[in-house]
């Protein structure tokens, strides 16, 4: 089987940068959790959260892991909040090797959050997610990746671990 290479992390950690990264170093296909989101509601995550609140997003949320967990031999980068549902994690850590792509709270801050509606009113919140959600992503983590240099660093150290790992 070919186990699947999956990104978890905070929003703005760049999941969906360095998974496109891989993709293109592991010849493998990209799938982003959120985009796959947004294609069922036919809405933005902003505007799934505006009509249908949390609740309404993360269960359309699992319904990507389960989708995504199913193939194998891709790259999955995860919305931020995948780790709060152990679901999605059993889902995802059964079909392949999970990656905490962990960035400083520091280094987010600083970024384009509008697409983000839990951190898009209030660069706080970063700090405050961070800290809630720190213990799920090092629970579900196989390896942890400290992103603090580039998104081409952090995709090349990805990349030999799970090359060495799935014996390709």
């Amino acid at each position: 089987m070919n186990k699947n290479l999956v990104l978890i992390g905070m929003p703005g950690s760049g999941k969906t940068t360095v998974g496109q990264l891989l993709s293109q170093r592991l010849d493998l296909p990209l799938v982003d959790t959120d985009w796959m989101v947004e294609r069922e509601a036919g809405r933005s995550i902003p505007d799934i959260f505006a009509q249908d609140g949390e609740a309404g997003f993360r269960a359309l949320e699992t319904r990507a892991a389960r989708q995504a967990a199913a193939r194998e031999g891709i790259v999955i980068a995860t919305g931020g909040g995948m780790v709060l549902r152990e679901e999605n994690m059993a889902a995802l850590s059964a079909s392949g090797v999970v990656f905490f792509l962990d960035r400083p709270p520091e280094a987010i801050v600083g970024g384009d959050h509008m697409g983000r509606p839990l951190l898009a009113a209030d660069r706080k919140r970063v700090f405050q997610l961070y800290t809630q959600r720190i213990l799920l992503y090092k629970k579900y983590a196989m390896h942890c990746i400290f992103n603090d240099t580039t998104a081409e660093d952090a995709a090349k150290r990805i990349a030999a671990i799970y090359l060495g790992e799935c014996g390709r």
